[in-house]
C-alpha cells in the first residue's frame, strides 16, 4: 500500500466529508478510494470513520490522525508543486564549477546571466583539480583540455590555441625568437599545473606532430592570470591560452610569436547531467552559455590571424 496516497485520500475525505467527493478530487473511482482508505485502517489497526448509509464521519482516532497528518501532509504538497514550478520558472540555486584559469574569459558572460535572471542564485565554484558534477553536487561544469569523462554529456564550446607570445616592450628591447630552439636565449614565463604541481612543457606543431618542449622559466607561477600578466608587463615570453592572449593580442598589447608553430588540441567545454532531468534555471544557463561562447572568435586566432602573424591582411 502507498500510504502517503492513502493518508491524502483519507485526509481529502475527512475534509470533504464524502468518500465520492473525494475519490473525484483525486481523480481515482470511488471503489479505489474506499479501498485505499480500508487499506489504511487495517494497516493501522484501527477504525478511521464511522460509516452509515448517509454519513461518514471520524472516529476519535481518525480525528488525532488528521491533526497530526495534515500539516506534514500541506508541507509535502507545498514541496512536490515547488519541485513542479522549478521546470517552469527560471529561479533557485544553481552552482557552476569552473577551472581558475578561464576566470576571466568566463566571468562577464556569467555576470551578464545574473543580471538577465535575477531570480537564479549563483554559486561558481572556480577550482583547476578536475570536478566530477555527481560528487561536488555541481549543475554544469566548464572546463579546459580533453573532453570530460565520466557519462557527463560535453558541448565543445571553442578552441584552445596555445600562442608564444610577449608585449612589444619585450620585443624592442630583447627582439623576437625566430626559431623554437632561439627561445633558449631569452627570458620565458612557466606554468605549475595545479592537480600535478610540475611545469607545464611547451608545445609545438612541428610538420604534422606535435612536439613537447622543456623550457626553463624565469618566472613560474599556478596562475594562468599571473602567467598573463607577467607577459603584458614586458618581464618574458610566455606560453599563453588563447582565451587569455587574444583580447591582448587583437588590441596591441601582445605580439604573437612563432605562429607557424601554434597547437590547437585542446578545446573548452561545457558538462552537464541529461537535460530531461534539469530545472528550468539550469537548462536556461546551459542554453545561454553555448549561445555565448560556442565558436565565439572573441577566444581564439582565425586562420587568417593565425598567417598574418596575429593581423588579418598582415
Amino acid at each position: 500500500m502507498n500510504e502517503v496516497r492513502a493518508i491524502s485520500i483519507f485526509v481529502r475525505t475527512a475534509t470533504l466529508g464524502n468518500l465520492r467527493r473525494a475519490a473525484v478530487d483525486q481523480g481515482i473511482s470511488p471503489q479505489a478510494a474506499s479501498h485505499a482508505v480500508m487499506q489504511l485502517e487495517k494497516s493501522l489497526g484501527v477504525r478511521l470513520f464511522h460509516r452509515t448509509t448517509r454519513k461518514l464521519s471520524l472516529t476519535e482516532e481518525g480525528q488525532r490522525l488528521l491533526q497530526s497528518v495534515e500539516p506534514a501532509l500541506a508541507v509535502l504538497t507545498s514541496a512536490l508543486a515547488d519541485a513542479r514550478r522549478a521546470k517552469e520558472e527560471i529561479a533557485g540555486p544553481l552552482r557552476i564549477s569552473a577551472p581558475k584559469a578561464l576566470s576571466r574569459a568566463l566571468w562577464p558572460s556569467v555576470l551578464e546571466f545574473a543580471t538577465l535572471y535575477p531570480d537564479v542564485q549563483l554559486d561558481v565554484r572556480f577550482d583547476d583539480h578536475f570536478t566530477d558534477l555527481v560528487e561536488e553536487r555541481a549543475d554544469v561544469g566548464l572546463r579546459g583540455g580533453s573532453p570530460p569523462a565520466g557519462g557527463a554529456i560535453a558541448r565543445r564550446l571553442v578552441p584552445i590555441q596555445l600562442i608564444v607570445c610577449a608585449a612589444p616592450a619585450y620585443v624592442e628591447r630583447h627582439g623576437a625568437p625566430r626559431t623554437v630552439d632561439e627561445l633558449a636565449a631569452h627570458r620565458c614565463t612557466g606554468y605549475r599545473r595545479a592537480n600535478t604541481g610540475k611545469q607545464a612543457p611547451w608545445e609545438f606543431m612541428m610538420g604534422d606532430e606535435i612536439v613537447y618542449r622543456e623550457i626553463e622559466a624565469s618566472l613560474c607561477a599556478n596562475d594562468v592570470d599571473a602567467e598573463t600578466d607577467t607577459v603584458l608587463a614586458g618581464l618574458a615570453i610566455g606560453q599563453l591560452g588563447s582565451f587569455s592572449a587574444v583580447p591582448a593580442i587583437r588590441d596591441g598589447r601582445l605580439v604573437p610569436l612563432l605562429t607557424k608553430h601554434l597547437t590547437q588540441r585542446e578545446a573548452i567545454y561545457i558538462h552537464y547531467r541529461r537535460r530531461t532531468e534539469q530545472p528550468l534555471r539550469v537548462r536556461t544557463f546551459i542554453d545561454f552559455m553555448i549561445e555565448k561562447l560556442a565558436d565565439n572568435r572573441d577566444f581564439y586566432l582565425t586562420t587568417a590571424e593565425v598567417r598574418g602573424g596575429g593581423q588579418v591582411g598582415r
